[in-house]
């Protein structure tokens, strides 16, 4: 596959405006690779793309999960292959564009093989995370596999249960499994990696921003309707930052303020992990968010060449 280009980096630091500028300059098509856009109905909390944003480049991977459905690194590896191969057969580039570190890792450098789990270890699992709620899992989880849990957001309960399922049923870690496992499957190679940065309190004040705009453009009420609409709290979409504030804030757990105020730091941890976790990928190229006007003109050129 030739001409991919991915624009990485944490969250709120203007990768889709960037992908977008340059899309639209070079004939592109984006492959989103933000876990939380592939699902229907999440769209102000996950900064989706609109549907005029849409209709000016072709996205692909977006909409396409219901929020009860359970996504991961090798379905998306599986579905972002088939995208790009459809659009390397139009003749067209294509720009990779998010921040779901090991979702791109999987994409670009293979998929390391993961051991099988005894459906039983799964069960026995999801019926402590009832009885108990998720944090003596998490506490065990630090115990087991300190890597992983310092990557993952405090209260995603999806990840941290695949973590211990994997920990608890092979007696390794998810992740050693993850840096000495042989990648397997045939990875995008040749792809052009951008990586956006800004300096701390500077991304962290547009986070604070960001988030008091989406509460104004009415997260709430999304996910208010979502729950309306049948999507349980133990959904797969609602273990997300913000989302999962938001269904405990309904429930009565806290008040607005406090429900925004946690959203806001759970946000600002969350891309210092994403910063962290993409410093350490090999060949990514790092830019000054800053200078996305004239960064755009450049990486157009190099995807028309």
């Amino acid at each position: 596959m030739t001409r991919v280009l991915a624009v990485l980096g944490p969250t709120g630091v203007g990768k889709s405006a960037l992908a977008l500028a340059v899309a639209e300059r070079a004939g592109g098509e984006i492959v989103n690779a933000d876990a939380l856009q592939a699902y229907r109905g999440l769209d102000i909390g996950t900064a989706k793309p609109n549907e005029a944003e849409r209709a000016r480049v072709p996205h692909h991977l977006v909409d396409i999960l219901d929020p009860g459905e359970r996504y991961s690194a090798g379905r998306f590896t599986e579905l972002a292959r088939r995208a790009l191969a459809e659009i390397a057969a139009r003749g067209r580039p294509a720009l990779v564009v998010g921040g779901s570190g090991l979702y791109l890792r999987a994409l670009f450098e293979g998929l390391a093989p993961m051991p099988p789990v005894d459906p039983r270890v799964r069960e026995r699992l999801r019926e402590r995370h009832r009885r108990e709620g998720l944090a003596p899992l998490r506490a065990e989880l630090e115990r087991l596999d300190p890597a992983t849990a310092a990557r993952l957001a405090p209260g995603d309960t999806q990840r941290t249960l695949r973590a211990l399922e994997v920990a608890l049923a092979s007696g390794r870690p998810l992740s050693e499994w993850l840096s000495s496992s042989p990648f397997v499957r045939e990875a995008v190679s040749g792809v052009i990696r951008i990586g956006l940065t800004l300096p701390r309190g500077v991304l962290y004040d547009r986070l604070g921003v960001r988030v008091r705009l989406m509460v104004a453009r009415g997260w709430l009420d999304e996910v208010s309707a979502l729950l309306a609409n049948g999507v349980g709290p133990e959904a797969p979409a609602f273990q997300a930052i913000g989302y999962s504030q938001w269904v405990r804030h309904l429930a009565g757990e806290y008040d607005l303020e406090e429900a925004t105020r946690r959203i806001v730091v759970a946000t600002r941890r969350y891309a210092k992990r994403q910063e962290t976790w993409f410093r350490r990928e090999p060949g990514i190229e790092w830019h000054d968010a800053r200078s996305a006007d004239s960064l755009a003109e450049r990486l157009a050129r190099r995807l028309e060449n």
